[in-house]
């Protein structure tokens, strides 16, 4: 039986080579390439915000090519002279040169848990890909799959960095959860919900550590299971338009949630929905005092840093220029929503973006005749605002992502870009699955058909007295209504 060996496959990635096994007995979603590559980029410029304070200046391959995209030109501006006036006393007040980590290299600097590793591939880019890393721990409680992430660590030559690991993520995590063994990247990538390892993660990673975690469950969290959600995450999950924006607030209320019962809260970074998945990276502080005030943090925390969402309906591109124009000079931040292309996120309260749309109204009137007297928009536009908008169009009301056609989100480079079947220990798993959804699709168990077969039930309308397909009723009328069916 050693001699009939499973193939394997070498899977490329960014600058990684993943050996696969084709059996797939340990789980691989290419699907989440763009994921991998969000996490590469969001942990290389935490490890630079880090380090930057220790002395230690990070080398990044491609480093010119960086873009920095941020909600105005003044804040740019303001960035680069700041970038500046550091390099000229680096330059200026130090004798000696400072300390520069490179990709690959093993330093005093972070230390990394990818709890839930399977093949090993986000670990090896990890390794391959961000600077400034001192200990990768890439786990897995499968035994082939702690096996592989061994063999592929040596394969890609980052043994150095990665230690493989077999225990359960949770047990891990909680053996590492004094103040001088946490971690400071935690990465949980888990097939379906990661809500049984969140209590340990956010008592693992270290004070001001950055927190990594997707949600593949989307079916729960966009509406289509409340009760579940509530039992998973403490939210019931409502199925409408903006589902995964309330997705992701959910997920980050679960956090929250669990982080303050240890006297720890959180500060979300970045937060996106893409594909079948969501995924949200968060520092993690402690802090009684801010855990306490619990009430104001967590319209904070809701709206992801202040920045709610507010939806401008059927406006073309300049309206919304001049909607983000009048909330700039209102002295708020505002930037385009990834969720909807006519919506706009901004941290401007709603009695601000209520007033900016009665002057606005003012400009533009609306027939009033048409309301009704108690409808909400009469409601609404029968108070006078409280400030005057300026709608004079601002320049950095065109954020520099529009303006260099940048690509959002990667384009699916093949048809049925979807979750993958969790992986089994015996392999044998179809890499096609869409003949097995085709199979079952809109079938239900025992379906009848035949009209002969639906006379053997008896009719419930005609027991209620209410049927009125007489003889042409496909279901039986043996059965005489009685007056208590009547009633019913």
């Amino acid at each position: 039986m050693e001699n009939n060996r499973t193939l394997e496959t070498v899977v490329k990635e960014g600058k990684a080579a993943i050996l696969f096994p084709s059996a797939n007995e340990v789980f691989y979603n290419p699907v989440q390439e763009f994921n991998r590559d969000l996490t590469c980029a969001v942990i290389t410029e935490f490890a630079r915000e880090l380090l930057v304070q220790r002395g230690v200046k990070l080398v990044v391959p491609g480093e010119e090519d960086r873009v920095v995209v941020s909600l105005g030109e003044e804040e740019v501006e303001e960035e680069k002279k700041e970038e500046e006036e550091e390099e000229e006393e680096e330059k200026n007040g130090a004798d000696e040169p400072a300390l520069t980590a490179t990709v690959g290299e093993k330093c005093e600097g972070l230390r990394v848990l990818e709890g839930l590793a399977a093949s090993g591939l986000r670990s090896v880019r990890f390794a391959l890909e961000v600077p400034g890393l001192q200990s990768i721990t890439a786990n897995d409680f499968s035994a082939k799959a702690a096996a592989l992430i061994a063999r592929n660590a040596m394969y890609n030559g980052v043994s150095h960095l990665i230690q493989a690991s077999c225990k359960d993520a949770s047990m891990l995590m909680y053996e590492m959860r004094g103040k001088k063994q946490r971690y400071d990247v935690i990465d949980l990538d888990p097939y379906g919900s990661p809500a049984t390892f969140l209590d340990a993660a956010v008592q693992a990673v270290s004070d001001g550590g950055l927190l990594c975690v997707t949600c593949t469950d989307m079916a729960v969290m966009a509406g289509n299971s409340g009760e579940t959600c509530y039992s998973k995450y403490g939210s019931v999950s409502i199925k409408s338009k903006y589902c995964h924006e309330m997705a992701l607030r959910i997920i980050l209320h679960s956090l929250d949630q669990r982080a303050g019962v240890y006297q720890r809260y959180i500060q979300p970074l970045l937060s996106i929905s893409a594909d079948f998945y969501i995924r949200v990276f968060v520092r993690v502080f402690t802090g009684q005092a801010t855990v306490k005030n619990s009430a104001s943090k967590q319209a904070l925390v809701y709206n992801c840093t202040g920045c709610g969402s507010f939806y401008l309906q059927r406006m073309g591109r300049r309206t919304r220029n001049i909607q983000q124009s009048a909330l700039l000079h209102a002295g708020y931040k505002v930037s385009l929503s990834h969720a909807c292309k006519n919506a706009i996120k901004t941290d401007a309260p709603p009695a601000t973006m209520w007033d900016i749309m009665r002057c606005w109204e003012k400009i533009h009137p609306v027939k009033r005749e048409k309301l009704s007297n108690t409808s909400p928009s009469f409601r609404i536009l029968s108070k006078e605002p409280s400030l005057e908008a300026c709608f004079t169009v601002r320049e950095d009301a065109n954020p520099q992502s529009r303006r260099r056609h940048l690509t959002r989100f990667q384009e699916n480079p093949q048809a049925f870009w979807g979750p993958k079947a969790r992986a089994k220990a015996g392999g044998g798993i179809s890499d096609n699955l869409q003949d097995k959804r085709k199979k079952f699709q809109n079938k239900r168990k025992n379906q009848i058909t035949e009209s002969s077969e639906l006379k053997k039930f008896p009719c419930k309308k005609f027991r209620k007295g209410t049927c009125t397909y007489g003889d042409q009723c496909s279901y039986s009328h043996d059965s005489v209504p009685t007056n208590e069916d009547k009633m019913e």
